[in-house]
């Protein structure tokens, strides 16, 4: 009868381990996986910031390049009779250029359509006339797309870039404090500049997801330019 009642309770006891032991296997499972999509959004992320980085130094050289005046590629040189210190000219967010893409060329996946993506990701009030420098909009992938191609980039991996999209506009802040030595828009080189005029580049990263809920990274720099 002893014997009898030790092996029973040695069933049970199994019994209960394998079912604890499933219940663990299982646990373990959904871990590995909450991990795994967890390290995908991190990529994600991880991307969309290298794009947002790629915005503000855009936005920078854009500035720049109107100060210093604007470079021809036939001749290798910039073009100094253009050279100008913008002002705020652009209404906005009405008025994003798409620059190197449309409804036509992108699949619906990919369209980014919107034009305040960027500038509703800044908590900052503007007044309902508000003007900007510029505003413009690119899309990562068809970038590496043109400079790369797809001999060295396999195609799989640019079609998931053009997911991504950088976005940056710019608003003449005013006057500003700079001294240095230079060219300069109203100063001959050599001179020594003892004011400026402050620029603000708000720039973006951002991945299209559905629905148009799309994960997006904000960043902003001031430059300052000699009057």
């Amino acid at each position: 009868m002893i014997n009898n009642n030790e092996k029973g309770f040695a069933l049970v006891l199994s019994l209960v381990l394998m079912l604890v032991m499933s219940l663990m296997g299982g646990a373990l499972i959904v871990i590995s996986a909450g991990d795994h999509q967890s390290n995908n959004r991190s990529d994600e992320y991880q991307q969309t910031f290298y794009v947002a980085e790629t915005a503000l130094l855009e936005g920078e050289r854009y500035v720049l390049n109107q100060s210093l005046g604007p470079w021809n590629i036939s001749n290798h040189q910039r073009d100094m009779s253009k050279r100008n210190l913008p002002n705020n000219t652009l209404s906005f967010p009405t008025n994003m250029t798409q620059k190197n893409y449309n409804s036509k060329s992108m699949s619906s996946d990919n369209y980014l359509s919107q034009s305040d993506t960027c500038y509703n990701s800044f908590q900052v009030n503007k007044p309902k006339d508000y003007k900007v420098v510029v505003a413009e909009s690119w899309n990562f992938g068809v970038i590496l797309d043109d400079s790369i191609g797809s001999k060295t980039i396999p195609k799989n991996e640019i079609d998931k870039l053009k997911k991504f999209y950088y976005q940056y506009f710019i608003e003449q802040v005013g006057s500003a404090p700079f001294k240095g030595t230079g060219t300069s828009v109203k100063k001959d080189a050599g001179n020594t500049g003892s004011d400026g005029i402050a620029y603000r580049v708000y720039g973006c990263g951002i991945k299209k997801e559905k629905d148009d809920i799309n994960l997006v990274v904000a960043l902003e720099s001031v430059i300052v330019l000699p009057k």
